[in-house]
């Protein structure tokens, strides 16, 4: 197959080319016009043919992708009405593997990074944080590095955050200037981001960013539906997630320019909340990002109600267009309009502006880029219809859904090991501790004691044996329950150790860096 069939227009048979599918589109429309339906009979038809897929479900209608559809449902006549209209002859409902995610892991598995993996320049555009911030935040991330302090989440971030500003002045002779003004505004920041759930988002175990480029046993693409109705209520949040996923597959995958189809493709939905109220500097960094992840074969969909929420220079890059009715009821509607008209290749048959008004519910205008890179000749086009469900999965469907998955067990139960927060808060207490026995003894007495921090390999087998426990835990629950588990305490306890002699190593020999990489060597090791 080298194409994906977006319905009927102008007579002729409207497609989406899998070699120009990479170089991302835009699906938009009015409320009830058909967005929703139109992304997810594309994101079926990407599965069918072995295309992972994510998807943003704002309203909690798209996770029915996993059922099939059936002919009770309200809409059956209509559908078969229009698969016949549009010459789909082979219609018929049908399923497809669905995994389901949340940021908050009560719908689905939970995803989470660290906030290493985040880094300092992803967070400073986030917050919207001015160069001389941007600086600070840099100088904390260094010297957490430099001490082997792991950054995990965001206590360990607001940890390191108060010791540069309690030791700003020892800091600034090292590193340039701190400030307690600076590091102030960038903690008030943080607390912003964790009123709206980061907590929940930042921690281990962390997503493995191959677990959403999968598919299952017939050849279909896995399609991973984030539940994002709570997500929503927290924009900052969503936007957080949406663009360190998209920096880390442009870290982790290969270049491979216009593959014969894409690797993953992406839908966001509600696509304005990435850009409203964003700082310059973060449209610059996710626009730098949509542009250049095109070459490593993901493609990027925005879905949204008016095109004009698309800021100018990323709506650019969007070649594959599907634009659903829009309602001239206010002046910022025709000027979508009007905008959206002016976008699309001309079709002298056609008056684009006028027929954006006047499309009925699954019907849109496309327009896609052809073998040649070229857009294809605007068209009134028939929308063909999904195969599966339209509408959410019950609890109990959803429930059965997670039990089946291949990350069942993975990342359901948060890991807890020694971070930048405990070492730090150990370090005030030693420090007061010695400050004491120096006072009662002397300092020469004092110096012959036995050192009050573990030793590296205690360390380690503190971290393994806490780890080890938590997903031995999670296996029990699962034999309680009956709910099968993939968790394994010899890997966990072993990635744990890992991790925790890495960064000790990395310390010991003052080269920022070398414990992320002994990290890596020493856990394919103790596995």
């Amino acid at each position: 197959m080298t194409d994906i069939f977006l319905g009927l227009g102008g007579g002729e048979r409207q497609s989406l080319v899998l070699r120009r599918a990479n170089r991302h589109g835009l699906i938009a429309g009015a409320t009830g016009t058909g967005k929703t339906v139109t992304l997810q009979g594309i994101a079926e038809s990407f599965s069918a043919i072995g295309v992972p897929v994510f998807v943003a479900d704002v309203k909690g209608d798209l996770a029915g992708i996993a059922m099939a559809g059936s002919p009770t449902h309200k809409n059956h006549d209509r559908l078969v009405a229009r698969a016949a209209e549009i010459g789909l002859a082979d219609f018929a409902y049908s399923d497809n593997p669905v995994v389901f995610w949340d940021l908050y892991g009560e719908h689905g598995h939970p995803i989470r990074t660290t906030i290493t993996e985040m880094g300092p320049l992803l967070l400073a555009r986030l917050m919207g944080l001015n160069d001389t911030q941007e600086g600070v935040l840099n100088i904390a991330f260094r010297f957490a590095d430099e001490q082997g302090l792991l950054l995990l989440d965001l206590s360990d971030l607001q940890s390191v955050l108060a010791y540069t500003a309690e030791h700003a002045s020892e800091l600034s002779a090292r590193f340039g200037n701190v400030t307690k003004a600076s590091v102030g505004t960038i903690q008030r920041q943080l607390l912003q981001l964790d009123a709206q759930g980061a907590a929940e988002f930042f921690g281990e175990p962390a997503l493995e960013i191959d677990d959403f480029i999968r598919c299952d046993d017939q050849g279909r693409g896995i399609v991973n539906v984030l539940a994002a109705e709570k997500l929503m209520h927290s924009p900052k949040l969503y936007a957080t997630f949406l663009l360190w996923l998209l920096s880390e597959l442009f870290e982790t995958l290969p270049e491979v320019g216009d593959p014969e189809k894409p690797k993953l493709v992406f839908f966001f939905d509600e696509a304005h909340l990435l850009f409203d109220d964003a700082p310059p500097a973060l449209e610059a960094k996710i626009e730098q990002v949509v542009r250049l992840i095109r070459s490593k074969g993901v493609g990027v969909y925005f879905v949204t109600q008016n095109p004009i929420d698309i800021p100018e220079k990323i709506a650019g890059q969007l070649g594959n267009r599907v634009q659903h009715a829009l309602r001239a009821f206010t002046p910022r509607d025709q000027r979508a309009i009007k905008a959206a008209a002016d976008t699309f290749r001309i079709n002298p048959e056609l008056d684009v502006a006028t027929a954006i008004t006047e499309l009925k519910v699954g019907e849109a205008l496309v327009s896609t880029l052809l073998e040649d890179g070229a857009p294809s000749i605007t068209q009134r086009t028939l929308i063909r219809p999904p195969r599966s469900r339209l509408g959410p999965v019950t609890p109990k469907e959803r429930a059965i859904i997670q039990s089946i998955s291949p990350h069942d067990g993975k990342y359901d139960t948060r890991i807890e090991r020694e971070s930048a927060m405990e070492v730090l808060a150990q370090k005030a207490i030693d420090a007061a501790a010695v400050a004491e026995e120096v006072e009662a003894k002397g300092k020469e007495a004092v110096a012959k004691q036995p050192r009050k921090t573990t030793s590296i390999w205690a360390k380690a087998g503190n971290a393994a044996a806490g780890a080890a426990a938590a997903s031995a835990g999670a296996m029990i629950a699962g034999a309680i329950t009956g709910k099968k588990s993939r968790a394994n305490p010899k890997a966990t306890a072993a990635s744990a150790a890992a991790g925790t002699i890495a960064t000790e190593i990395g310390k010991s020999f003052g080269f920022p860096g070398l414990g992320r990489f002994a990290r890596n060597l020493m856990g394919g090791l103790m596995r």
